[in-house]
């Protein structure tokens, strides 16, 4: 607590950027997570990154006894946008998952069988929600978790702060415009084995039913496609989940590689 005090200024930054990452990261943005569990949470990560990183940049912002000078708001408002890009760069490689789960529902007749998603806070179809929290189980699993707060977010304040996100808006403009461009790129690699295989059902139903008109094929189109489908799924799931844990890595790499760009390289 007496650090805390001490260093108020600074400890404020540092909460800042935490709580924005925490208010917009996957599974913690959920309306069903306590606001004050969040702020909680984010007051811990503050108190831990405040004593093991060099925040002596910032010292010029704030004056000698402790008050903070005009800046010191603007500096504010770069560490919380600094938060919300990491944030929404992992929400964003979720969103890849739930987007083919989207494009595989479609395909199969369900994508009508929409509901609310807990995780991302819209209306999703269940194949989206399935591979969502596949997705989320995944990144568990394989600790992205640890590795985001424990090292990700303590790297974050020694190679990045507020000054760099301010002259580097081109920079934040191109990089969020790629992921978005990667997110339907992986999201189509993602849906292509089980996509392909219900277009050629598709087909073959189509050629049946001019062969033979008096089928009823959309009745019984309908069930094949599904139980395809979902064999598809069972028999490629080691490699979708392979393909999670590479987009991770990507993500990570791509978000490493922007910060050091944004900062000149160092």
């Amino acid at each position: 607590m007496n650090l805390i005090l001490s260093q108020a200024p600074l400890f404020l930054l540092v909460f800042v950027r935490c709580a924005a990452m925490l208010f917009t990261l996957p599974l913690f943005s959920m309306r069903s997570v306590s606001r004050i569990a969040k702020i909680a949470l984010a007051a811990y990560l503050a108190f831990f990154i405040l004593g093991s990183s060099d925040l002596s940049f910032y010292t010029p912002y704030v004056q000698e006894d402790g008050v903070a000078s005009l800046q010191f708001i603007l500096i504010a408002v770069g560490e919380a946008l600094i938060g919300i890009i990491i944030g929404f760069f992992v929400s964003v490689i979720f969103s890849a998952f739930s987007t083919a789960g989207q494009f595989i529902a479609f395909q199969m007749g369900l994508s009508a069988a929409s509901s609310y998603d807990a995780l991302s806070q819209v209306e999703n179809p269940l194949m989206g929600q399935f591979f969502n929290l596949v997705a989320m189980l995944v990144f568990m699993q394989t600790k992205w978790f640890q590795v985001l707060f424990f090292k990700g977010l303590t790297e974050s304040f020694v190679s990045l702060n507020a000054i760099n996100i301010a002259m580097a808006g081109n920079q934040i403009v191109t990089f969020l415009l790629k992921s978005l461009t990667s997110l339907f790129a992986d999201a189509l690699v993602i849906s292509l084995p089980v996509m392909g295989t219900l277009c050629l059902i598709t087909i073959t139903t189509g050629l049946l039913g001019k062969a033979a008109p008096q089928m009823n094929l959309l009745s019984e189109g309908f069930p094949v496609m599904i139980l395809v489908a979902f064999t598809v799924i069972v028999f490629v799931m080691p490699d979708i989940i392979d393909f999670f844990v590479r987009s991770f890595n990507k993500g990570f790499s791509d978000l490493e590689l922007f910060f050091r760009s944004v900062r000149g390289g160092v």
